[in-house]
């Protein structure tokens, strides 16, 4: 289905076409907006302005020369067309347009967005933990965000790769299974069991020892050797190590609700030598104090010297810039992706500015025929500011965090629904719980870092989870109440909008694949958040200002209250919120 956005762009780019025949394709592209305030109109053309430096003619001139070729038929779809200051175009929408619009929307399965005509194969690269360290509250910005943008990507039929780069190479491998041997050989052997936490435990107590003690680092250092040469014994630990995390890590996809595919670090290290040799054999590598590297033309550290990207150590071995490279190359051409889309701190955008710049000059990258996005966010802080930890000042670890977010939120339930089933207060709690802490990422902007607490994104006023949650329960209330069958009203009766009320919210409905084709986009998922947080204002204004039950309107607004019900729904399930019928 067209959005109002994409038919207001079509009618007037053709119109401006038809009325100014000297202007070429690019100049006739209309530019359309949302206007700001509904009482001038409901979307405004600013494109008379910028046309009149063009033309040479007054800007009011050219908006009147533009709405005078508009057809006649397209017309018809505005109750009001009227050019306001220097030569701004604005349009309102005809409540029967709008209600034939709304009507459409509400039998698509889209729900009014656009669906691209090309289905793209599209990589989302999130959450990357580390093995044998367990996922901490640093890691829920990439799992919640990725995971909102992989859902979004899905919901436009596009098809989605989701990948799990989690760190499980490298010389701390070593330096664990060293240290096993000593202290916890029986695990290694198989004979005991242990969990991720001992697991780190044992991690914490490896780095301190390699950094003391120079015999056991040479020990180490040996048993990197043994795992990057494929010794079994020492893969056997290696996979025993990984397993261990992993069931740690699926503890708390699966509170999430997140699918997440692995691919680690490992999986690319055959590739790495291939990938240094290549770009030798091109001339990319320069020697720099006994390192491989690649200097990037516009790329310079804070004293203004060139800054390499270090494709291979002094000493021979491979870092972060080689997988990363070997990943590039393997989603390009093996993957076949036409959009490439990570997700990490915006710490890491300089690295990944190198990796996409390395890829173009190596000739595997053509952002012509491939997208990539790093798409960065800012920390997580307490509420005095600072970067959030526990009471102890250690870094907060993230299943501690959703528990204690589920337990608040249960807390809150026992108070308001005493008479709930002990199942029903567990359901209610995972829910508002999780879905609270989603939230209260996903409506803060990204790249800014924000406040974590648990008191404000559990309230009931403002925008929160909880808000919109009680508003569709709010909606389901309503059609419980006047016991329609939705389904037969939906085939046999039609929208019919008149009051203020109604059409507001019916004109923000119209909006809702205009706001996804924007997070597709920018990849922003907080103006979802913000969309969804006006529905719900605009519902919670109809509610007060129209009857439903008993009214003359009864099944007109019943539809309505459908068709917000599922764009409600909707948009809070990409952004990975269940929804609950009553709370």
């Amino acid at each position: 289905m067209e959005t109002a956005h994409n038919f207001l762009q079509r009618v007037l780019t053709h119109a401006i076409s038809s009325a100014f025949t000297e202007l070429s394709s690019t100049e006739t592209l209309a530019d359309v907006t949302q206007c700001e305030q509904e009482q001038f109109g409901h979307y405004q053309c600013n494109s008379a302005l910028r046309l009149a430096r063009l033309l040479k003619l007054p800007p009011r001139a050219v908006a009147q020369k533009i709405i005078d070729a508009i057809g006649l038929e397209d017309k018809k779809t505005f109750s009001n067309i009227s050019i306001a200051g220097p030569g701004f175009v604005n349009f309102t929408f005809a409540a029967e347009a709008l209600s034939k619009q709304l009507q459409t929307m509400l039998l698509d399965e889209f729900l009014g967005a656009a669906i691209p005509k090309k289905r793209e194969k599209i990589i989302v690269e999130f959450s990357s933990p580390n093995v044998a360290k367990e996922l901490h509250v640093g890691h829920i910005r990439s799992t919640i965000i990725g995971d909102c943008l992989a859902r979004l990507f899905e919901f436009l039929g596009q098809d989605v790769l989701r990948l799990n780069h989690i760190g499980d190479w490298g010389t701390q491998f070593g330096m664990l299974i060293a240290y096993m041997k000593i202290h916890a050989s029986d695990v290694l052997n198989g004979a005991i069991a242990t969990d991720p936490q001992q697991l780190l435990i044992w991690y914490k107590a490896a780095k301190k020892t390699f950094d003391a003690d120079p015999d056991f680092k040479k020990t180490a250092q040996s048993e990197v050797v043994a795992l990057q040469s494929g010794k079994p014994q020492s893969l056997h630990a290696w996979k025993m190590i990984c397993d261990i995390s992993r069931t740690g890590f699926q503890e708390i996809y699966q509170l999430l609700n997140v699918h997440i595919e692995e691919r680690g670090e490992s999986f690319y290290n055959p590739q790495l030598k291939s990938i240094v040799d290549e770009l030798d054999q091109k001339g990319l590598v320069t020697i720099s104090e006994g390192a491989k590297c690649v200097f990037l033309d516009g790329f310079k550290n804070r004293e203004g010297e060139p800054l390499p990207l270090m494709i291979q150590k002094s000493d021979g071995g491979y870092n972060y810039d080689t997988t990363d490279m070997a990943a590039l190359k393997y989603r390009i051409f093996t993957d076949r992706a036409d959009r490439i889309v990570i997700v990490t701190d915006v710490g890491q955008s300089l690295h990944f500015q190198m990796i996409f710049a390395a890829g173009e000059k190596a000739g595997w990258l053509d952002l012509k025929r491939t997208r990539v996005d790093h798409v960065g966010f800012g920390l997580v802080l307490g509420t005095d500011g600072k970067k959030f930890k526990t009471r102890s000042g250690e870094t907060e670890k993230l299943i501690d965090l959703l528990t204690e977010a589920v337990d608040q939120a249960r807390n809150m339930i026992v108070e308001r629904m005493p008479e709930a089933s002990r199942h029903e207060i567990d359901h209610l709690a995972k829910v508002i719980g999780i879905g609270a802490v989603k939230y209260s990422d996903l409506s803060s902007h990204r790249t800014k870092d924000y406040t974590f607490s648990y008191e404000r994104m559990l309230r009931f006023e403002g925008n929160t989870a909880v808000f919109l949650l009680y508003a569709y329960v709010r909606i389901n209330g309503i059609k419980r109440k006047v016991g329609a069958d939705i389904a037969e009203l939906m085939r046999s009766e039609v929208m019919c909008l008149a009051h203020p009320s109604e059409i507001s919210l019916g004109v923000h409905l119209r909006r809702f694949g205009e706001v996804l084709q924007s997070v597709a986009e920018d990849l922003l998922p907080n103006r979802l958040a913000e969309y969804l947080y006006h529905l719900a204002e605009k519902f919670n204004a109809f509610f007060r200002d129209c009857r439903v039950e008993g009214s003359a309107e009864e099944n007109s607004r019943l539809i309505l209250c459908e068709l917000t019900a599922k764009v409600l729904k909707k948009g809070l399930n990409i952004l990975g919120l269940e929804t609950v019928d009553r709370m």
